[in-house]
């Protein structure tokens, strides 16, 4: 009998099958992650005692957890994650107590988890439960499994606060909280300074309508370690605390739609490792800080390829754009685009020519807000951008030729501005859709339908300017000096040889001398 199961793709209903005939046996391994695996797991998965590692994510597993799966005592690895699995948790499964990882995300599960007892479970290190039905409080018993590393329990029906026992879990370095009902977000910001191993903090859809801590008191009492800080979603108020200057191994903040307000701090530019900024869907007003886009993480070769690739001990799943319905998984936060989101705000003034000096940014988005005057030709030297999105401001000019250097762009806006003139031609540029350019009358050229008008010369120029001058007057001055040019030409050659006879002789011997010039 074989000791472990996978790498077997497309093995449909086949696994399902085997387990009906498996006695007990010495299987200590179950690997079958995306394959079209579909039906309930057969409660004769308790048979297999030997087992350690039960692998079956990314699949179409429905019915519930067999209720007798506790005997599974041996096992070490249960990840059932993204599949359609229902009910809820059998009390059996805290019998599994050598279980170092549990992953049941992403399915369908449900209940009170609140007085589950989670305590059993002491060498569970990384616990994903997120995006399921679960009800409740997030469970005290969680706080006695001092090895945890990672929690995630977003994306639930849980309610409450977050406990101040939260802290006694020293190793906790990812946290993954929101699409909840929590509140105190105050309270939740100075508890959680407490967990100084954090380094990965998500809390969107949280919290909805408080104000967001700030103060100097706050400032460097924790939060030295996060990397990743993600308060989405939360309609929270306030302006962009001053605590957060201080977290200076930060590489991605996300406080995007939020109802904060006031300035963009300068300090954000001196956090040497930020490289993703979302402020998207704010009420931010001002002008944008020169010292923004002074990033040493999107500055430099050398700062924009970390060193340290590890340290997310579970999946990041997040949209790429606001449009997108996928989300993307990013097994390192260095995999996150290097970005800055900026979109739908109250921000005015030129954009800064210092934007030139981000030359690792990949994507910048500035739409949606009142920013006038030209667009910097510096953006050009931003050689690594993909995306690039000025739509729906103030701003005017021509599209500077120097964006043909931009080759890997592939998302481009430009919409509903003041911006006229040609779009560059024998560039990519001209290869987006029309919809990149509308909203700017003053636009011509290709892929827009209204062509450019030709450039005359500045006589031809000046002469249609005195044409158009006169015509507004009504008066057509060139036909009647070529009329009246004529008229007296004519008489004054045809005059004389009517009246004299001495005069028609003359001419017509100077048209025989003529003829005889150049026919001889």
């Amino acid at each position: 009998m074989p000791n472990a199961i996978k790498n077997t793709f497309d093995c449909e209903e086949a696994f399902l099958t085997l387990l009906k005939a498996l006695p007990n046996s010495a299987l200590e391994e179950i690997s079958l992650p995306s394959n079209k695996l579909f039906g309930p797991i057969s409660d004769r998965i308790a048979n297999l005692t030997s087992l350690t590692i039960l692998e079956i994510y990314f699949n179409q597993l429905t019915g519930v957890l067999p209720h007798h799966i506790g005997k599974l005592s041996k096992l070490k690895l249960m990840h059932l994650h993204f599949n359609n699995l229902q009910g809820s948790l059998p009390p059996s499964l805290m019998n599994c107590t050598n279980l170092v990882e549990l992953y049941l995300g992403f399915n369908r599960l449900e209940g009170n988890i609140t007085m589950l007892n989670f305590s059993k479970l002491s060498q569970l290190t990384k616990l994903d439960l997120g995006s399921n039905y679960f009800s409740g409080f997030m469970p005290v018993s969680l706080y006695s499994c001092k090895s945890l590393k990672a929690i995630r329990l977003n994306g639930n029906d849980l309610e409450g606060q977050i406990q101040p026992e939260i802290v006694s879990l020293k190793s906790l370095s990812f946290l993954s909280l929101g699409w909840n009902r929590l509140t105190n977000v105050t309270g939740a910001i100075y508890i959680l300074m407490g967990c100084k191993n954090l380094r990965l903090l998500f809390l969107p859809r949280s919290f909805l309508g408080e104000e967001l801590p700030d103060g100097e008191a706050m400032v460097g009492l924790g939060f030295q370690n996060l990397r990743l800080l993600g308060l989405s979603d939360c309609q929270l108020t306030g302006h962009i605390p001053v605590w957060m200057s201080k977290l200076k191994k930060l590489e991605a903040l996300d406080l995007s739609t939020n109802r904060l307000t006031g300035l963009i701090p300068g300090w954000l530019g001196t956090l040497p490792n930020l490289f993703f900024i979302s402020l998207n869907n704010n009420s931010l007003s001002d002008e944008l800080p020169k010292e923004l886009f002074r990033l040493q993480a999107l500055e430099s070769e050398k700062h924009a390829t970390p060193t340290d690739h590890g340290d997310v001990e579970l999946p990041i799943y997040a949209q790429r754009t606001n449009h997108s319905i996928t989300a993307l998984q990013y097994n390192y936060l260095s995999n996150l685009p290097r970005a800055i989101y900026i979109r739908n705000n109250s921000l005015s003034g030129n954009i800064p020519v210092e934007i030139g000096q981000l030359q690792h940014l990949h994507e910048l988005d500035l739409s949606v807000n009142n920013f006038f005057g030209s667009i910097p030709g510096q953006i050009s030297y931003l050689t690594n951008l993909e995306r690039l999105d000025l739509s729906r401001n103030h701003l005017s000019g021509a599209i500077p030729s120097s964006l043909s250097n931009l080759h890997f762009l592939a998302s481009f806006s430009v919409a509903y501005n003041n911006l006229h003139g040609q779009v560059p031609s024998g560039t990519q540029l001209q290869g987006f859709n029309a919809t990149a350019f509308e909203g700017n009358p003053g636009l011509c050229g290709a892929p827009l339908l209204n062509e450019c008008q030709q450039m005359n010369t500045n006589n031809n120029k000046t002469t249609n300017l005195e044409d158009v001058h006169d015509n507004a007057n009504g008066i057509p001055w060139l036909h009647i000096s070529v009329a009246l040019g004529f008229i007296i030409g004519f008489w004054g050659v045809c005059g004389p040889l009517a009246l004299s006879r001495s005069w028609r002789y003359a001419y017509f011997e100077f048209l025989s001398n003529v003829k005889d010039r150049f026919l001889g």
